[in-house]
């Protein structure tokens, strides 16, 4: 199992996932909001994802684990 983390602090403006999705290497998983930038975060790796730990305006923390996948 791989884990996504988040690769700023920020909000989460979009999820661009859900669970049971097929993701490919670099696919952009979710879109972070930091100082009215919009930062994407892309899955270092393909799989299905299984478990999406953030919500959509949730506060997350530069390292912070936001969906696993498998």
């Amino acid at each position: 199992m791989k884990q996504i983390t988040s690769t700023m602090t920020g909000n989460v403006w979009k999820i661009l996932v859900s669970v049971g999705d097929e993701i490919a290497d670099e696919q952009e998983v979710a879109i972070l909001e930091s100082m009215k930038m919009e930062i994407p975060i892309e899955a270092e790796g393909g799989g299905k994802v299984k478990e999406i730990k953030i919500s959509e305006g949730d506060f997350v923390n530069e390292g912070e684990v936001i969906m696993t996948i498998e």
